[in-house]
C-alpha cells in the first residue's frame, strides 16, 4: 500500500501517515503462508518477521513456551518452594489487591493445594492497609505459625516492611513484576524479570505471568525429585490471561500465548469464579480481550474500592459452585456501587481542574479530601484519556495524609517518577511500572511531591516526540466491510491489548447518515462510501463535546475521512460488523474529485 495517503492535521490535532510496506513483501507472505492480502500486510506492517510468522499466527505452549529458569533466582526460589512443599512446610500467600494479585493468588492457592497444602490468602484492604506488605499481616501470619510467606505482585521495594517480616521470623519470597532499584529486600528470594541483574527478556510479564512461571519451575524441581503428581497447570492458564489483559502489561511474545491459550481454557468455563462471573455479567459469547478487560476485571476489582479486597482472589481459588455463584454477586452488587461514586468523583476532578487550569502543567495533579481513595487509579485514566496527558488523583484521608495513584501515555514512565520522589524523600511508598502506579504521602510533602512531579514528567515529555502521529494499518471501503473479515483479522492477528493494538483502518471520503448522541455522551451514525452502497453502524465514544463529536453533529452532510477498529456486535445472536471512531477529518476535495 503506497504511502500516499497524509492528513496533516486531523480533529483529533493528529497527522495521519499510511507507510509503505511494499506490495513485493505482502504477495510474498501470501504465497509462503497462504494468508489474506490484508493480514499479510498487517502482519508485515507490526514488524513480525518472516521467520516468526507462523510462531506468532498459531504459538504453542510445546513451541512457544520460555525457559522459566531464564528468570534470575528462578533456579534457586523453585528449589527452596519444592522443598518446603515436600516437607509439607506452613506457608501462607499475600497478594496484591487488583486483579493481577488475585489471579496470582489463586494459581499458587490451587497449585499449593494440589500437593495438600492448604494456604491462607491474605489480600490487603484497599482502603486502609494500601499496596503492598504490612506488619500487621506479617504477625497474624506468625500466630497462624506460618513460616513461609510468599508475597505476590508486590514487595520488591517494600524493604523496612520485609525486613520487619524476617526479624518476626518469616522466610519471606517476592514474587513480582514491578519497577526493582539497584538493591533488593531482605527476603529468602525474589522472582522480578525487572530486576536490574534479570536478562531473561521476560519484563512484559505480569505477576500472574510469572508466578506461573514459578509453578511450572518448581513442578519441574517436584518432577526431578520423583513426584509423579502432576498439577493440571494448562487448567490455569485461564487465571493468567486475565491476570495479563487486566494488568496491561504488553501483550506481545509469551504474553500473546498465554492469553490465547487462556481463552481457550476461560471458554471451557473449568474454573466456577469464573463461570459465576460470566453468568453474572450475561456473557454468553466466547471470552476475548474486552470480557476480561471490561466486564470481568471491572467486578473482581470493585470489592477492594469497597473495603471487601479479597472477594476477588475467594472467587477465583474456590472450587464450590454455590460460594461461586454468591461471590459473583456479591461483586457484582460492588462494581454498581463502584460506578455510582466514579461518576461523582470523575465530574469533581474534572471541575478543579478546569477551574484551576490544572491542565497547564506536564501532568494533571488533582487531590481532595472528600473523595474515595478506592476510585483514585480509575479517575486518573479518565483524566489521562481527556487531556492526553499523564494524570494522578491524590485522595486526603482524615489524618492529611494522601494516598495517590497515577496513569501514564506513551513515552513517560510514571512509576520511575514516583520512586525517583520516594527516593528524595517526598513519598512513603512509590511505585508501579510504566503506565500505571501508586503512592503515599505526607501531609506537609504533598506541595514539594506536586513540584518535583511537574518537573520530572516536564523532563520526560522533553525527550520525547511530542507531536501526535497516527499510523493507519489499511485502508478499507465500507462495502468491503462484512463479519468474516472482522473474524479474519481477530482469528489472525489478535488478541489485542498493549503494544500489540487493534489495527487502525481508514475509510476514505465517506457519508455520514442519522447521526445522533448515545447515552449522553456518544456520537453514533449510519456510514456509507461517498458514491453510495451499504451502510454500517458507526460508532464514537465520549465525544459529545468535542470537536471531533461537534464536527460529526453539526456537519455530518459533508464528507468525511474517517479512522477507526473493526468490531463485531453479536447483539441478540446476530452478527454485524461496525466501525468505532477513533478519530475524523474533513474530505472536501477528495469527495469534489470523485465526484
Amino acid at each position: 500500500m503506497p504511502d500516499s495517503f497524509f492528513i496533516e492535521k486531523s480533529l483529533m490535532q493528529a497527522a495521519w501517515r499510511m507507510p509503505d510496506i511494499g506490495l513485493d513483501r505482502v504477495e510474498a507472505v501470501v504465497r509462503t503462508h497462504d494468508l489474506p492480502e490484508i493480514v499479510a500486510r498487517l502482519l508485515i506492517s507490526r514488524g513480525v518477521e518472516e521467520s516468526k510468522i507462523e510462531s506468532f499466527l498459531k504459538p504453542t505452549l510445546k513451541n512457544d513456551f520460555p525457559d522459566p529458569f531464564s528468570l534470575e533466582g528462578m533456579d534457586a526460589a523453585a528449589t527452596y518452594l519444592a522443598k518446603a512443599i515436600t516437607d509439607k512446610r506452613k506457608i501462607a500467600i499475600f497478594g496484591d489487591f487488583d486483579v493481577d494479585g488475585a489471579t496470582s493468588s489463586a494459581l499458587l492457592f490451587r497449585f499449593l493445594k494440589h500437593f495438600g497444602i492448604d494456604a491462607p490468602i491474605f489480600i490487603p484492604d484497599r482502603l486502609t492497609e494500601g499496596y503492598g506488605p504490612n506488619v500487621d499481616a506479617f504477625k497474624q501470619m506468625r500466630e497462624q505459625g506460618i513460616e513461609i510467606a510468599i508475597l505476590l505482585d508486590c514487595g520488591t521495594t517494600a524493604f523496612d516492611t520485609i525486613k520487619a517480616g524476617a526479624d518476626m521470623g518469616l522466610e519471606i519470597m517476592v514474587i513480582d513484576h514491578h519497577e526493582a532499584e539497584e538493591k533488593l529486600p531482605a527476603a529468602v528470594h525474589v522472582v522480578n524479570p525487572k530486576r536490574k541483574d534479570d536478562i531473561s527478556g521476560l519484563q512484559m510479564l505480569c505477576a500472574c505471568g510469572v508466578t506461573f512461571m514459578l509453578c511450572v519451575a518448581v513442578n519441574n524441581k517436584l518432577r526431578a525429585g520423583g513426584n509423579t503428581n502432576e498439577p493440571p497447570l494448562k487448567d490455569w492458564l485461564d487465571l493468567v490471561a486475565l491476570g495479563t489483559v487486566c494488568d496491561m502489561v504488553p501483550l506481545t511474545s509469551v504474553n500473546r500465548l498465554f492469553v490465547k491459550a487462556g481463552f481457550e481454557q476461560m471458554a471451557r468455563r473449568n474454573n466456577p469464579g469464573i463461570s459465576a462471573l460470566l453468568d453474572v455479567a450475561k456473557v454468553n459469547t466466547a471470552p476475548n480481550t474486552y470480557t476480561a478487560g471490561f466486564v470481568l476485571g471491572p467486578r473482581i476489582n470493585a470489592g477492594s474500592r469497597v473495603h471487601k479486597s479479597n472477594l476477588g482472589a475467594l472467587l477465583l481459588s474456590t472450587d464450590d459452585p454455590e460460594e461461586a455463584k454468591n461471590t459473583a454477586w456479591l461483586l457484582n452488587d460492588c462494581n454498581d456501587k463502584r460506578k455510582g461514586l466514579q461518576v461523582e468523583m470523575e465530574e469533581s476532578a474534572v471541575n478543579k481542574v478546569e477551574d484551576f487550569g490544572l491542565d497547564q502543567h506536564p501532568v494533571v495533579i488533582v487531590d481532595d479530601k472528600n473523595w474515595h481513595p478506592g476510585l483514585s487509579g480509575l479517575v486518573a485514566g479518565r483524566l489521562k484519556d481527556k487531556y492526553s496527558k499523564p494524570a494522578i488523583v491524590i485522595v486526603i484521608d482524615e489524618n492529611g495524609e494522601g494516598k495517590g495513584s497515577g496513569r501514564s501515555v506513551a513515552g513517560i514512565h510514571i512509576a520511575q517518577a514516583f520512586i525517583d520522589a520516594r527516593n528524595a524523600g517526598l513519598l512513603e511508598k512509590g511505585g508501579g511500572h510504566a503506565m500505571a502506579g501508586g503512592f503515599t504521602v505526607k501531609p506537609d510533602k504533598i506541595d514539594a511531591f506536586k513540584a518535583f512531579m511537574y518537573d520530572h514528567i516536564g523532563r520526560q515529555a522533553k525527550s520525547v516526540d511530542v507531536n501526535v502521529q497516527t499510523l493507519i494499518d489499511g485502508l478499507l471501503t465500507v462495502r468491503g466491510i462484512r463479519s468474516d473479515l472482522v473474524k479474519t483479522i481477530q482469528n489472525h492477528i489478535g488478541p489485542f491489548g498493549q503494544e500489540h493494538p487493534e489495527p487502525l483502518f481508514l475509510l476514505q471520503n465517506v457519508r455520514l447518515h442519522s447521526v445522533d448522541v448515545m447515552a449522553g455522551a456518544h456520537m453514533r451514525a449510519q456510514v456509507a462510501d461517498w458514491e453510495g452502497g451499504p451502510r454500517i453502524k458507526a460508532v464514537s465514544f465520549r465525544s459529545v463535546g468535542t470537536e471531533l463529536g461537534d464536527a460529526l453533529l453539526k456537519q455530518g452532510r459533508q464528507p468525511f475521512h474517517l479512522l477507526g477498529y473493526l468490531k463485531l456486535d453479536t447483539w441478540n445472536g446476530r452478527e454485524q460488523p461496525e466501525f468505532h471512531i477513533k478519530d475524523a477529518a474533513f474530505a472536501m476535495e477528495e469527495a469534489k474529485k470523485a465526484g
